[in-house]
């Protein structure tokens, strides 16, 4: 299927009816839609009107493209020109009499995507150009940045052919290529797990809104053997649990997304399910408003809350369906049971015992809870006086109820434990050792590794009649950061103390940059000047930063995190405000463009390595558990490993006079951070 709906030389365009154009431009259209609107089409008209009017002089330049689709982000550019091989970029506003900011981060947004992940795009002029047809003319800087696109430039109907004219001067000559070769070249998005969630929710494939090259490629291949692991299990009747691994940023929840995605559409009900409520709360929201907007696009009503309870019926926080699956049971013989008087009763008879979901992803499994921390919780909160299951066993035991066939499909990161009374992952083996020997058991192969901490249950589950070692359920390579792949690498050389190993991978990430700074205001300007378009950026810090309060961060006050990653720069909530901050609770599992990581006292390097320490009343107090402290050294790892295309650290200078902020404490951190080699702003 071609990539646009519209493509030709331009000198064959300038000889085509219009009426035949929009004829074609129909055609695709309802390959892909069902209805039409009367506006588009006029837009349509407007659009071929103007550029005949202006294009004759490039007749023998180049080729015209209309609605080139962009996967990533579920939207078409309206037109692309490209002359001498120089790339323009057109959004039409047809008969708009101003230019919206929202129109021009459009613009300027398509012209990044196709610079980023479009391959015959990454060394050419990129130039974006909103045409409000209707709109006065204005002064325009024809200014590229050092990669080659363009400030965004406003046009009228009237302007539009000397704006053209002018830009091109700035372009030194292309060496003339071929347009086809462009149009049909290879896109290769990291789309955000927003972008990702929205674009599977709209029936994307994931080979659509991911990476093609061979380093990304067994992301297809999870997908695909998980996919074969179900389709199997429903065939033969039997229940399976797959473990899936990866490293941080590496597509483990786009494959949980995916799965359940492709398992809907087979009319398998599955369901995505998390333990991280930020991410479900910022995902729901989003694909609701997703939902609506298109709705709205197409002309038809919806309602918010209409969009929202449908998405909740296939992403859940983890929580929710453990207490659905609550309902209605007891506890006889340590194990939970159904209460056949509650199922029996008038009220609850159309409710059961079994849930509806034959296929559960979980999501960060290893953040599953203990035994006694599932207890504990049962008992004060939903008042069993015992309980007998971890949360994996629990868990478990809900997909158990099926009579014919189940899956459970565990998403396993590693390092990433920031939380007391998670169970791991040797709790999700023992459980299966212990109780559940009967299911098929598909494990990556990776899970040995120390990371995993599965540690001895691994040796136990050798004797499991059903187990397969599978290298395609590792994801290794991070798709976080499409400009720094060693980003992972990075972090985790620089928090293990592996300081020639950090300087090699900081000399490697020249496409990302990564600077250090003792001013929060220098900081908050340098994001400003690198983010362009709607590229997010927001500053995080540790959940134990109680001493940035003369900075004007405060932890303890918790942003409505729906509102800091999704609104936009207007919104004082949102996070470009850079008034309120994130901690690693609120953004594991997401992801801005760029970053801002506050470093506050909480983690000291030293001679003696790394310092934990925890804020109580008046003064800081050294943290001795071992537990803590690999929680907290955790924490910067998330922090430092959430920005997609750079960030910058700032370590404060502190004050003499307050005892709690000695620059003591902060001085040889940044000794440390700069002794690697980062760059100072």
């Amino acid at each position: 299927m071609n990539r646009y709906f519209y493509g030709k030389r331009i000198k064959d365009f300038l000889v085509q009816s219009t009426n035949e154009i929009v004829g074609l431009l129909t055609n695709e259209h309802h390959h892909l839609h069902s209805s039409l609107e009367g506006m588009q089409i006029d837009a349509w008209e407007k659009e071929i009107e103007v550029l005949k009017n202006i294009l004759l002089i490039f007749k023998d330049k180049g080729s015209i493209y209309f609605e080139y689709t962009i996967p990533r982000i579920g939207r078409r550019i309206d037109v692309v020109l490209l002359i001498n091989g120089i790339i323009i970029i057109l959004e039409f506003k047809a008969f708009n009499k101003e230019y919206l900011k929202v129109d021009i981060d459009q613009v300027w947004d398509y012209a990044l995507d196709l610079k980023n992940f479009h391959e015959e795009s990454h060394d050419r002029y990129i130039i974006p150009i909103l045409v409000s047809t209707s709109a006065l003319s204005v002064v325009n800087t024809f200014s590229p940045y050092d990669d080659k696109v363009f400030l965004p430039i406003l046009a009228n109907e009237e302007n539009l052919l000397d704006i053209i004219n002018k830009v091109l001067l700035f372009c030194p000559n292309e060496i003339y290529r071929d347009d086809y070769s462009w149009s049909i070249s290879r896109y290769s998005p990291t789309p955000t797990i927003i972008e990702a969630a929205s674009a599977l929710y709209n029936n994307h494939s994931v080979e659509n809104i991911s990476r093609t090259d061979a380093s990304a490629e067994n992301l297809t291949k999870t997908c695909s053997y998980i996919s074969g692991i179900i389709d199997r299990a429903k065939n033969e009747k039997f229940k399976a649990i797959c473990f899936v691994t990866g490293v941080p940023g590496a597509g483990k929840t786009l494959v949980g997304l995916n799965v359940a995605t492709q398992q809907f559409n087979k009319d398998n009900i599955a369901v995505y399910l998390s333990g991280n409520g930020p991410l479900v709360s910022v995902m729901t929201e989003a694909l609701a408003r997703d939902k609506v907007k298109r709705k709205k696009e197409k002309g038809e009503k919806y309602k918010i809350g209409d969009a929202r309870s449908e998405v909740k019926t296939f992403i859940q926080i983890i929580h929710h369906y453990r207490d659905t699956c609550l309902e209605g049971t007891k506890v006889e013989n340590d194990k939970i049971v159904a209460d056949i008087d509650y199922f029996r009763s008038e009220k609850n008879k159309e409710k059961s015992f079994i849930p509806i979901d034959h296929v559960a992803i979980f999501d960060e499994a290893q953040r599953a809870w203990t035994k006694n921390q599932l207890t504990n919780f049962m008992v004060r909160k939903k008042g069993y006086s015992n309980f007998p299951y971890s949360e994996p066993e629990y868990l478990i035991s809900c997909l158990d109820r099926h009579k014919d066939w189940g899956v459970v499909v565990c998403l396993v990161g590693g390092g990433q434990e920031i939380n007391t009374g998670e169970a791991g992952i040797g709790e999700w083996i023992e459980s299966l050792n212990r109780s559940y020997k009967d299911w098929h058991v598909f494990i990556s192969n990776k899970l040995h590794d120390k990371e995993y901490a599965a540690g001895k249950s691994l040796e136990l589950l050798k004797a499991h009649e059903h187990i397969i070692y599978e290298p395609s359920l590792h994801l290794s390579v991070s798709l976080r950061s499409f400009r720094a792949e060693n980003l992972s690498s990075f972090v985790h050389n620089l928090l293990d103390l592996e300081v020639g190993k950090a300087r090699k991978d900081y000399e490697l990430l020249k496409d990302y940059p990564i600077v250090l700074t003792r001013s929060v205001e220098k900081a908050k300007q340098w994001l400003k000047e690198h983010s362009r378009g709607t590229e997010r950026y927001g500053m995080i810090v540790s959940s134990k930063a109680e001493r940035l309060k003369p900075l004007a961060i405060d932890v303890r006050y918790k942003p409505d995190v729906v509102h800091w990653f999704l609104d936009n720069a207007e919104d004082v909530r949102s996070s470009y405000y850079l008034e309120d901050v994130a901690t690693e609770f609120d953004i594991q599992g997401l992801e801005l463009d760029w970053s801002c990581v506050v470093w506050d006292g909480d983690l000291r390097y030293t001679s003696n390595g790394w310092t934990n320490y925890s804020f109580r009343g008046c003064k800081w107090q050294n943290i001795n558990k071992e537990e803590r402290k690999l929680y907290q050294k955790n924490a910067y790892r998330v922090l430092l490993t959430r920005a997609r295309q750079g960030m910058v650290i700032v370590v404060p200078q502190g004050d003499e006079k307050d005892k709690t902020r000695n620059p003591e404490i902060y001085d040889s951190t940044y000794n440390y951070l700069e002794s690697i080699g980062l760059k100072k702003i």
